[in-house]
C-alpha cells in the first residue's frame, strides 16, 4: 500500500438528478449533504467509490506518517 492513511472526501456536488448508483455510493460513503466531509481508510474498494463518482466528490490525500 501507498504511504498515506486514507482520504479526506467532501461531498461538492448534489446527487438529486445522478444515477441511482452513484447516490448509493455517495451514501456508501456516509456523505448526506452537500459540504459533508469524511476520512476514508485506502483500500480497493474505497478507491473505486472514489473513481466512480468522483464528479460529486472533492478528494484529498491524508499523508501516512513513515
Amino acid at each position: 500500500m501507498a504511504s498515506n492513511k486514507g482520504y479526506k472526501v467532501t461531498l461538492v456536488k448534489s446527487v438529486f438528478g445522478q444515477l441511482k448508483a452513484h447516490r448509493a455510493t455517495v451514501r456508501g460513503l456516509g456523505l448526506r449533504r452537500i459540504r459533508d466531509t469524511v476520512t476514508v481508510a485506502d483500500t480497493p474498494e474505497i478507491r473505486g467509490m472514489l473513481s466512480a463518482s468522483r464528479h460529486l466528490l472533492k478528494v484529498e490525500e491524508l499523508k501516512g506518517s513513515n
